[in-house]
């Protein structure tokens, strides 16, 4: 059997989001990247209290290129999703774990006033939180859970379960638990010293049956002067009877008995405390005070050695279980949200960590904006995917196509899909094969109220070189237009030297641009760059003049994004002429 000391150990290494033991360094996205990729948005559908949209974002947010996190999400996450029951049934009991942490009386210090109602409170929390990890229990050794993280929670549960005096814990509970429905009568002894004044009070029992009243005055005067009414030892006969002493009782037994008046008169104050029916008149008040102080002193002692004694058991468990919550939900909540775009046909598939050897890779098939599922499916409308890879070949990817084409969508899409992966959820489309990032950058088009200090293509360059100084090999970099608040020749001029400083860093990167140029002039771009990567020209596909949404590697298309605006603010040859 495990120790206190043993079971916390395991129980503070608990984790549904990151392997125990677990040396993973983490970078926060800043909150201009989790803008640029949507993240705000997408978690206003996954989840309805703003706590729980914080909860998600920030784990979405905190990034690490440790790919056994991933991998160790990714299976918690497959567990969650393939049992509904369980995740419905751990929500339940979660909530009510959280009520009993939040308003229970675990975190409560007892004081001098604690009373009966406390101790029943008390015992009956206690017992709730039993039923909990029974519940708990039940639901993950039910199913076949698969993952690290769920059976590591199962292990630990069963070790409260069966290791840790838990079965005494609830045996002795069952045997305590009271009710204020069947709570009737209490049961106290009274020790005597040598001039009958009490020495000592504890409790010998709570009973659901109330004491039955004995003929008044020979059952009272047959108590106090009889000598075989005198018990051997203090083995309780579990006697229902008792006798409600009045004044005028105490008159009667003098008249009775004078010779025990003293012994009868001393004694008044120790049986006025054993009363349960108060009697009327003058002396009610000070004898239910009276009462009061003796049962709530013993009952206060009762209450403070059952908090000592059940602390480390329940107080500290509760602790800890109760902080995988968020965790927990945080799982639940995504998966109830792809469930419900699954069912209006949405396709998402388990993300794959690369292996080793395998340093820049993603292999995405299938692929698609998640921002956009809610509005397609709403809509009807047929969301358009695509494949994309990175290798050491396809390093940085120069992204042109025609205005409003998917060139913004397609970047997005990317990081969202590193964001999804390395949080351990599905990912929207057919595959995701990846190597974790240890961050992801976004320099998208500034607000204007943002450049009135440097110009925009001041605060362009400042926040690429900031970007290009804290990214590393393992990052992500996702470029939107960079460099085009400028003339063409001073914006080529400067996106091809960034350009060549992303390689050589190796920085996987999307460089969507209007600047068909760079994707002509890749060959160039690319010599001289001894890391040995390499970027490719990636186009958006248009289809007699339509727009596909498809992309694939291939040179330029033309100067379609000139004509684009052309055609939009009527400038072409032909409408110019036929305004005429």
């Amino acid at each position: 059997m495990m120790n206190v000391t043993q079971i916390n150990d395991i129980a503070r290494n608990l984790s549904l989001l990151q392997p125990a033991g677990s040396e993973a360094s983490y970078r926060e996205l800043s909150d201009v990247t989790l803008h640029d990729l949507g993240i705000d948005s997408i978690v206003k559908k996954i989840a309805t209290k703003a706590s729980e949209q914080e909860m998600i974002k920030r784990v979405l947010g905190r990034m690490t290129a440790d790919r056994d996190v991933a991998a160790y999400r990714s299976e918690v996450f497959e567990d969650i999703y393939r049992y509904p029951a369980l995740r419905d049934r751990m929500v339940e009991l979660l909530d009510k774990i959280d009520f009993l942490r939040d308003y229970g009386s675990f975190r409560t210090d007892y004081d001098g006033a604690a009373s009966t109602w406390d101790l029943l409170h008390r015992l009956e929390e206690i017992n709730e939180y039993i039923q909990c990890v029974e519940a708990i229990h039940d639901c993950l050794t039910d199913v076949d859970i698969k993952s690290r993280g769920l059976i590591r929670l199962r292990d630990y549960i069963d070790v409260l379960y069966n290791d840790n005096g838990f079965g005494e814990l609830k045996k002795d509970i069952a045997g305590l638990k009271a009710s204020t429905e069947n709570l009737k009568s209490v049961t106290l002894g009274i020790n005597l010293n040598d001039r009958f004044e009490a020495v000592g009070i504890g409790l010998i029992s709570i009973n659901s049956k109330p004491f039955t009243k004995a003929k008044l005055l020979s059952g009272f005067y047959d108590k106090i002067t009889g000598r075989d009414s005198v018990n051997e030892g203090n083995d309780w006969n579990e006697d229902y009877h008792f006798q409600p002493v009045q004044v005028e009782d105490l008159k009667a037994v003098q008249l009775m008995d004078k010779a025990n008046m003293y012994s009868v008169l001393a004694m008044q104050p120790l049986l006025a405390a054993g009363v349960a029916g108060v009697p009327s008149g003058d002396s009610s008040a000070d004898v239910m005070r009276y009462m009061d102080r003796i049962a709530n002193h013993m009952l206060s002692i009762t209450v403070k050695k059952l908090r000592e004694t059940l602390a480390e058991h329940v107080t500290v468990s509760i602790q800890y279980i109760t902080r995988l919550i968020p965790e927990f939900m945080y799982y639940i909540r995504w998966a109830e949200y792809i469930d419900d775009l699954v069912a209006r046909g949405m396709k998402f598939s388990g993300a794959v960590v690369a292996g080793e050897d395998h340093k820049h890779e993603m292999k995405a098939k299938g692929i698609y904006n998640l921002k956009l599922a809610s509005v397609y499916t709403e809509q009807h409308e047929e969301i358009i995917t695509n494949d994309l890879d990175f290798d050491a070949d396809h390093l940085v990817y120069i992204l042109t196509g025609a205005n409003r084409g998917g060139k913004t969508t397609i970047t997005q899409a990317v990081g969202i899909l590193f964001v999804m992966a390395q949080g351990g959820i599905y990912v929207p489309g057919d595959g995701f094969e990846f190597t974790p990032v240890d961050a992801i950058y976004t320099h998208f088009p500034a607000d204007e109220d943002k450049t009135m200090d440097l110009g925009r293509l001041g605060e362009e360059c400042k926040r690429f070189k900031e970007i290009y100084k804290e990214a590393t090999e393992d990052s992500l970099l996702l470029l939107n237009e960079t460099f085009s608040t400028t003339s063409f020749e001073e914006g080529y001029y400067i996106a091809c030297d960034a350009v060549r400083a992303i390689l050589s860093k190796g920085i996987r990167t999307i460089y969507n641009t209007h600047m068909h140029k760079l994707g002509y002039d890749i060959d160039e771009l690319n010599s001289d760059i001894k890391s040995g990567y390499k970027a490719s020209s990636l186009i958006v596909e248009a289809k007699e003049g339509k727009r596909s949404y498809k992309v694939k590697v291939a040179p330029p298309e033309g100067m379609s994004y000139a004509h684009d605006i052309a055609v939009k603010y009527g400038v072409t040859l032909e409408m110019l002429m036929g305004d005429e």
